[in-house]
């Protein structure tokens, strides 16, 4: 399995038990649905490893305590540990309407209500505040935030995201 076919879902956080037990912290809004999963594919020297799932439940909400088949010591769990998690990408759970995950929307035409059409999403920057789209207009790198407030429809049939930015947004990259 290649990761650019799975999505990210967590990662592995600190020991539960001296049995082999992890707990992990899922970067999810909904964590109660991967709580039954039967494997999960973990990423260990840059390799995704299938390990399978002898049980699995939540704990304190956010973190899901897992116990893997031949995880059962100490020294098992030592190795696991800080490990990525990630499943293949058709488990994720479809979107309707408006919501969609960021890797969805890469390749996106965005146009806005205003200017017309901005460029091609090339990527979005999680590493800020605020989300943003990194959209590519002719070689030049064009950030709106991803606000519900801009955010008018999302066009999946199209590859389309309309946006309505504050006037002026856009034309700050454009300037010379």
């Amino acid at each position: 399995m290649k990761k650019e076919d799975c999505f990210y879902l967590g990662k592995i956080v600190k020991k539960y038990s001296f049995k082999g037990e992890v707990l992990a912290k899922l970067d999810t809004d909904e964590p109660d649905i991967y709580e039954n999963l039967d494997a999960i594919f973990l990423e260990l020297r840059n390799n995704l490893v299938p390990f399978f799932i002898e049980s699995s439940q939540l704990h304190k909400s956010e973190l899901l305590r897992i116990k893997f088949e031949d995880v059962d010591e100490e020294a098992d769990a030592d190795a696991i540990m800080k490990s990525g998690l990630y499943l293949p990408l058709d488990l994720l759970p479809k979107l309707e309407g408006d919501k969609f995950y960021f890797h969805e929307v890469i390749g996106f035409t965005v146009e806005d209500v205003n200017f017309g059409t901005v460029g091609i999403i090339k990527a979005i920057n999680d590493s800020t505040a605020q989300s943003l789209f990194e959209i590519d207009r002719d070689g030049i790198e064009i950030l709106i935030p991803m606000n519900d407030e801009f955010i008018n429809k999302v066009d999946r049939k199209n590859k389309t995201i309309i946006v309505d930015t504050p006037e002026g947004l856009i034309d700050l990259y454009l300037e010379e």
